[in-house]
């Protein structure tokens, strides 16, 4: 995607029903000039009674100047399963590539019962500060994991033992389990992310596009 291009994408799920919807690639963003609108992403997931959905889209490549404002809202019945991630992806180290400057914003919102449980929203305008000490130390990729279930709570104590040779964090709020992952490229966070998808969707593999 380029500046000015939008995309909207809308998931119901009826009661009762269970889908698992992954993308066949990872998205590009490419360089946007400064006159461009951003590249616009809007998806809604509608999850209903009894119903269960995974939302495991592959990652999101900002290439170096691209302009990007995504949003992903989430609407859950109280007793409705949920598995969901985003990431980013801040050039492609393997290419040489790097990222001086960017145009980010990106929401994501949860909603369990008509309860908001997340508001979770990057903004960068200009050098992206996630690079800095401070914030992830030279990380130039990350995931945002979501998790809704009964059973999700107890999951926590697991998935951390997992998730302790990376850097990773784990919590329980609110009805919702949160994830956070960083790496120094995608191919060090898909090894995370794999990890992390495997104690929560156990025993079933990996989508096969993901092996693609």
């Amino acid at each position: 995607m380029a500046g000015g291009d939008r995309i909207a994408t809308t998931i119901d799920l009826q009661p009762g029903a269970q889908a698992t919807i992954a993308t066949q690639a990872a998205e590009r963003f490419y360089r946007a000039l400064p006159t461009d609108a951003p590249a616009k992403l809007r998806t809604r997931i509608t999850v209903a009674e009894g119903a269960a959905c995974e939302y495991l889209p592959q990652e999101s490549i900002l290439f170096d100047q691209s302009a990007l404002d995504r949003q992903l809202d989430i609407d859950l019945a109280d007793n409705a399963w949920f598995l969901g991630l985003e990431t980013l992806v801040f050039g492609r180290t393997a290419m040489g590539e790097t990222v001086e400057t960017i145009r980010l914003r990106d929401v994501i919102r949860v909603r369990i019962g008509g309860r908001l449980v997340l508001h979770d929203a990057i903004r960068l305008d200009g050098p992206p500060v996630l690079f800095s000490a401070p914030v992830a130390n030279g990380a130039r990729a990350m995931t945002t994991l979501m998790h809704v279930s009964p059973s999700a709570e107890a999951l926590l104590d697991e998935l951390r033992d997992r998730l302790s040779p990376f850097e990773a964090g784990a919590s329980f709020t609110q009805g919702i389990l949160l994830i956070r992952l960083l790496a120094t490229d995608s191919v060090a966070l898909r090894h995370a992310l794999s990890t992390a998808l495997q104690c929560l969707r156990a025993p079933r593999a990996l989508p096969r596009v993901w092996n693609c």
